[in-house]
C-alpha cells in the first residue's frame, strides 16, 4: 500500500471516529447520517494529492508533532494559518474545505493591517528567547515550547500568549485561540490606528475548536 493510501485510511479512521453527534454543534442540522456523509464527501473529496492530504493531517493540533530542534530558527510569514483541536472538531467543521475558507477570511483580514512576508517573521533562539515582527511591529521575550502538546508560550513586554505549533505542507502554522489572536492583533494595529479586526472575532461565534494565525515557512 502506498503512503498516501495508508494517509488516508488513517484520516478515515480519526475522523469517522468523530462523526458519531454530527446533528449537533457546529452543523445544527438533524439527519446525523446525511450530515456525516456530506462532511467526509467534503474533507476527502479535497483530497486529490499528497499537499493536500498533508494539509489535512496539519489541520488537527498535535496529530503531526516537531521537536524543540525543529523549531529553532527564523520562520517568515507564508499565509494566514488555521487548526483544529482535534479531529471531531475538524470533521464537524468540515474539514479542510472549511479550513481553508477560514484562512482566506484572514487573508483579507491581515492585509488590512499590512501582514507581508518582508515584515512579519519569529526566531525562536535556543536560550529560550524570541524576536519577532508582526506587520513591522516588533514583539519579543521569552517562549517555552512543549513537545508532547504542541503548546507554545510566549512572553513579552506587551502581552503573554498561549497557543500552538503545527506542522504544514510547507513549514509550521503558529496558532492561537481566536480570543488571543485578536488582542495580538489589536496591539500591533493599535501602533497604525486600525482597528477593523471584526472577522477574527465573527470566526470564533462559528467553529468551536478553531485556532487561528500564522503559516511560517523558512
Amino acid at each position: 500500500m502506498k503512503k498516501s493510501s495508508i494517509v488516508v485510511a488513517g484520516m478515515l479512521c480519526l475522523l469517522t471516529t468523530g462523526c458519531g453527534s454530527l446533528g449537533s454543534g457546529m452543523l445544527g442540522g438533524s439527519n446525523s447520517s446525511s450530515d456525516a456523509g456530506s462532511i467526509l464527501g467534503g474533507v476527502f473529496g479535497a483530497m486529490t494529492n499528497g499537499e493536500t492530504i498533508g494539509n489535512v493531517l496539519g489541520s488537527v493540533i498535535g496529530l503531526d508533532k516537531m521537536s524543540q530542534d525543529q523549531l529553532y530558527g527564523t520562520w517568515r510569514y507564508d499565509g494566514p494559518g488555521c487548526a483544529f483541536t482535534s479531529s471531531n472538531a475538524l470533521a464537524k467543521a468540515g474539514g479542510e474545505v472549511v479550513a481553508t475558507q477560514i484562512e482566506d477570511k484572514l487573508q483579507a483580514q491581515y492585509a488590512q493591517l499590512g501582514v507581508k512576508q518582508s515584515n512579519t517573521f519569529i526566531t525562536f533562539n535556543q536560550d529560550g528567547t524570541f524576536s519577532s515582527k508582526i506587520a513591522g511591529k516588533s514583539f519579543s521575550g521569552n517562549y517555552t515550547y512543549n513537545p508532547s502538546t504542541s503548546a507554545l508560550t510566549l512572553r513579552g513586554l506587551l502581552l503573554n500568549l498561549n497557543g500552538f505549533v503545527t506542522r504544514n505542507s510547507n513549514g509550521i502554522s503558529v496558532l492561537f485561540e481566536s480570543k488571543k489572536l485578536l488582542s495580538l492583533m489589536q496591539t500591533m494595529a493599535a501602533f497604525s490606528g486600525n482597528s477593523t479586526l471584526g472577522t477574527i472575532s465573527d470566526i470564533s461565534k462559528n467553529y468551536d475548536g478553531v485556532r487561528m494565525g500564522f503559516d511560517m515557512a523558512k
